[in-house]
């Protein structure tokens, strides 16, 4: 399980916090990382204007939006709180180092948003499979390969 800043996220990701649908570019690349690698990732953004849901769920992505006089800092810090001993078995993301600092406290594993950032961009296990699959050879290319290694295809 990942607990994400995602405003300190979004710019290592190789998004723009000007864009309008940061969040939205940012919580589509996590859906796709939580799909493929069969994790859950609570994404805290900070400065949710009034009227705006708290919470909004994408797949295995919960998406917090922490109104204006909070941040996603405070609600991190919340958050570990509440798991106390089970933080342990989650993962923060953030450079800041007062959430790093916060999410060692409770002994929550830490990664960087750079770190994190290199883990969004590799390629799913999905992928690689795709591209490994053998391709089926011809008769004439097996009996070619079974000359080279001293066996007929009927294994004689």
């Amino acid at each position: 399980m990942y607990l994400i800043d995602g405003h300190n996220l979004i710019p290592k990701a190789g998004l723009s916090l000007r864009d309008v649908e940061d969040e939205t570019h940012l919580i589509n690349l996590l859906k796709e990382f939580a799909r493929v690698r069969r994790k859950n990732i609570e994404v805290y953004f900070d400065g949710a204007p009034p009227g705006y849901p708290k919470k909004k769920k994408y797949g295995r992505v919960s998406a917090h939006f922490v109104r204006k006089g909070k941040t996603a800092d405070d609600a991190i810090l919340a958050r570990l709180r509440q798991l106390g001993g089970a933080a342990r078995n989650y993962i923060v993301v953030s450079s800041d180092r007062q959430v790093r600092a916060n999410a060692e406290s409770f002994h929550a594993r830490v990664l960087s948003s750079e770190e994190f950032a290199v883990l969004l961009r590799q390629p799913s296990s999905e992928e690689y499979a795709e591209e490994e699959k053998p391709q089926n050879l011809s008769e004439e290319d097996l009996e070619a390969w079974m000359k080279i290694f001293g066996e007929n295809k009927d294994g004689d």
